[in-house]
């Protein structure tokens, strides 16, 4: 296994981490026990959960499985997260999760799930921010941290104006890195632990290896194994993030990092120049075609039209408007076609009908 600093924490954590948000028998503690304890076994030392994942089961499996693993010198450290706005309601979500946990504090902690600037000045004005910092100071919270689907530019600024966030855990791979670079770099830069999560896509790259066999290098056996190097090789990631749901993903992402040499940092840029170049038909989320006179977030909304290109069904693609980006299909349905965005795209993509087919999709329909 590698091992990476955690930002300025003084922590060295494992680079692949325990993803407990895709069990796939969450009823069935059992099963996922046992996936925890594989991947504990192949040294993962940060564990990840968070209430309502999984039939709201992950919280409590992950506790059970950090109970019931042998003595060992390897340290274990937690994440979890809330969303909660309101001060006293996240300081009830964060005594909830202690408990499931079976822990005295956690080690990460997130004001979970921040989508844009505004959402983070009400989860200051709402007191969670502050409720989060009272925590660490009681010893219930080792290092407050925020997960967030902000921008790249988004990101760097909270980082610059909130001394006080250890980390982060954003959405980094292959296919959308040029979205959140710019924060990602400025986070690592400035001494901040970063997490990538959906590190494989949420499964597409998996799913579609002919699509991105580009993403390979001569050394890479698979493009599992290049999409996890991609990011295990990059200094400004700490944790590839990666949601274990059989025996084989574990065994997939032990393959990536043993043996494991980090790639150059000049082939790690002539790598994000060849992936942006395979990507000739595919948003890479670069940003070059904002903004938009109506205020639509396009690079979120080819973000995803990407997965309905790639055939994703109903629900991932329901879910990545409603959980990942917060979105609706109408708010595509703003485009006055000006062409603008086309003009500055450097992809040359055809944005306005992409817009059209994802303003036209039904969130209600039934698969």
């Amino acid at each position: 296994m590698v091992y990476k600093e955690y930002g300025s924490t003084g922590k060295q954590v494992s680079s692949i981490g325990f993803g407990g948000m895709r069990f796939p028998l969450p009823h069935d503690h059992d099963n996922g026990i046992a996936l925890l304890h594989a991947a504990r076994n192949m040294g993962v030392t940060y564990f990840d959960t968070a209430p309502f994942y999984c039939d709201d089961q992950s919280e409590d499996i992950v506790g059970e499985a950090l109970r019931s693993l042998p003595d060992s010198d390897m340290p274990v450290y937690t994440s979890s997260k809330s969303s909660e706005n309101d001060g006293n309601d996240f300081r009830r979500s964060l005594e909830k999760s202690l408990k499931r946990l079976g822990v005295p504090s956690i080690t990460f902690f997130h004001i979970w799930c921040v989508m844009n600037p505004e959402d983070w000045r009400n989860r200051v004005k709402g007191g969670a921010f502050a409720a989060a910092l009272k925590a660490k100071e009681e010893g219930l919270i080792e290092h407050v941290c925020v997960s967030t689907h902000m921008s790249g530019t988004q990101i760097a600024r909270l980082v610059e104006d909130h001394p006080e966030i250890e980390g982060l855990t954003v959405g980094y791979c292959a296919i959308n890195f040029p979205y959140r670079r710019k924060g990602v770099v400025a986070a690592h830069t400035a001494g901040r632990g970063v997490v990538a999560m959906n590190p494989l896509a949420g499964g597409l790259i998996p799913q579609h290896p002919d699509t991105f066999r580009f993403l390979q290098t001569p050394d890479d056996p698979d493009v599992v194994t290049a999409a996890i190097r991609f990011l295990v090789s990059d200094p400004a990631i700490t944790v590839a993030l990666i949601g274990f749901s059989t025996p084989g993903h574990v065994e997939a992402a032990r393959r990536a990092v043993e043996p494991f040499t980090a790639y150059p940092e000049a082939h790690m840029e002539e790598l994000r120049t060849s992936i942006q170049r395979g990507f000739d038909q595919m948003c890479t989320g670069c940003g070059y075609c904002l903004p938009c006179p109506q205020g639509i977030p396009i690079p979120q909304f080819m973000d995803i039209h990407n997965y309905m290109q790639l055939g994703a069904d109903h629900e991932e693609i329901a879910g990545r408007f409603k959980f990942h980006w917060d979105l609706t299909p109408d708010q595509a349905d703003r485009c006055i076609q000006c062409g603008l965005c086309e003009s500055r795209c450097t992809q040359h993509l055809p944005i306005i009908q992409r817009l059209q087919r994802v303003a036209g999709f039904d969130l209600t329909a039934t698969p």
